[in-house]
């Protein structure tokens, strides 16, 4: 049993889904991967989703939950969330907003084993996580 998250920029172009459908193919069917952890800032995070329900079809046995950086409110309740696969690590709900998302990212890294990322530029949401050692068990994989 292993798992996987993911980092990338919220502007990744829809060309990138055949690359990282077949990097979570590999994942799966070769490195045992069946817990995936992923968040909901943008197109890559949409396209990982639109991905991970498509595969749980094929593959009963993997799970995949959307890792939330705040509880959602009234606000949200005109944009749910494509699936009903969420999480809310303990102690997040102490973290002033502004630092959210980053702690988010850290307990993701900190529970996996493999980090997939598409990075084709520097911006401190999409790079910080993943650059510097921040993930030293994990495995990173490039979309």
């Amino acid at each position: 049993m292993a798992a996987c998250t993911f980092f990338g920029h919220q502007d990744a172009p829809a060309s990138v889904m055949p690359r990282l459908r077949s990097v979570l193919v590999e994942l799966i069917q070769q490195r045992g991967v069946d817990q995936f952890y992923v968040g909901r800032q943008g197109d890559f995070d949409a396209m990982v989703r639109r991905v991970l329900v498509e595969l749980a079809e094929i593959y009963p046995h993997i799970s995949y939950a959307v890792v939330l950086e705040r509880l959602p409110t009234q606000r949200d309740a005109w944009n749910p969330l494509p699936c009903d696969h969420t999480l809310f690590p303990e102690g997040l709900e102490t973290v002033p907003p502004r630092f959210a998302i980053h702690h988010r990212n850290e307990w993701m890294l900190g529970h996996s084993d493999f980090v997939v990322t598409y990075i084709t530029r520097r911006s401190a949401s999409a790079v910080v996580p993943v650059s510097g050692g921040d993930a030293p068990g994990a495995s990173l994989l490039r979309v």
